[in-house]
């Protein structure tokens, strides 16, 4: 009975949206105008992970031995890039928020992200939370996946 109303439960969050889960792709599925955007800006990447979020496409891949993410619109628009880096590259005010309202916890990953219109965001995961901080390191909020 417990596995049914599990089933019904998920069935239900599914279909009302309450879930956002990325659906993987093969290349074949992502249109050409994202992939011919990807390869422009991004010519020397072979190896790429697709995913489709929310109508979006989402490439995953290693760009210089650094983790990189690149969201792009179906059209082919880019809307931002995320670029993994390390703690102790963050901003110093985002160390402080981490410490000042998650005590003792640690930074498991940190990310630098460029927006479209050239804004950049900063984004710590802290105990399953990603946090998201403006480019000096102001906490703005915790990011919705």
């Amino acid at each position: 009975m417990k596995i049914i109303k599990i089933t019904m439960a998920i069935a239900l969050a599914t279909a009302t949206g309450s879930v956002s889960l990325a659906q993987k792709l093969t290349p074949a599925k992502v249109p050409a105008a994202v992939k011919s955007s990807f390869a422009k800006a991004y010519p020397n990447v072979k190896t790429v992970k697709w995913e489709k979020e929310k109508g979006d496409f989402e490439a995953d891949f290693k760009q210089s031995g650094d983790e990189m993410s690149a969201v792009f619109m179906a059209d082919g628009m880019q809307k931002e890039s995320e670029m993994g880096i390390k703690a102790s590259a963050l901003p110093a005010l985002v160390t402080a928020y981490v410490k000042q309202n998650y005590k003792g916890a640690a930074i498991k990953e940190a990310a630098k992200i460029t927006r479209a219109s050239g804004e950049i965001n900063y984004e710590a995961e802290v105990k399953g939370k990603d946090l998201l901080f403006d480019s000096t390191g102001k906490f703005i909020k915790i990011a919705q996946n």
